[in-house]
């Protein structure tokens, strides 16, 4: 099981989630000359969301970003600068099948410092 976890930041709750180069690995693989990957995540409630991770098309450092179906996901989870989000694939080994799931976590802040996170 590979996990990617991510505090958003102005940029992340408005335009695109920028992940880590190692986020790549764990996503289905690129076509021959294709900047971007098509995957489906399921969240907590079982509902599905089809997201697009793009990288540079040029350049030594690819920079990958979530884009298609990424807003539409911070919009319905009411998502806002200091909370989480995480990524998880999952390995069926009995059918050889790989899946997504997507978590929002609400950052719980006392007194405008964050003290943990909570699931919604």
């Amino acid at each position: 099981m590979a996990q990617v976890s991510k505090i958003l930041r102005k940029t992340d709750t408005k335009k695109r989630l920028s992940v880590p180069i190692r986020f790549l690995s764990s996503l289905p693989p690129f076509k021959l000359g294709s900047h971007a990957v098509t995957f489906e995540a399921t969240d907590e409630k079982g509902e599905a969301w089809t997201f697009q991770c793009s990288i540079r098309k040029r350049g030594q450092y690819p920079k990958p970003v979530l884009t298609r179906g990424w807003v539409a996901f911070v919009k319905s989870k009411k998502l806002k600068v200091g909370d989480k989000v995480r990524f998880t694939k999952h390995m069926n080994r009995a059918t050889a099948t790989i899946s997504y799931k997507v978590h929002a976590e609400k950052a719980i802040k006392i007194f405008g410092a964050t003290f943990g996170y909570a699931r919604i």
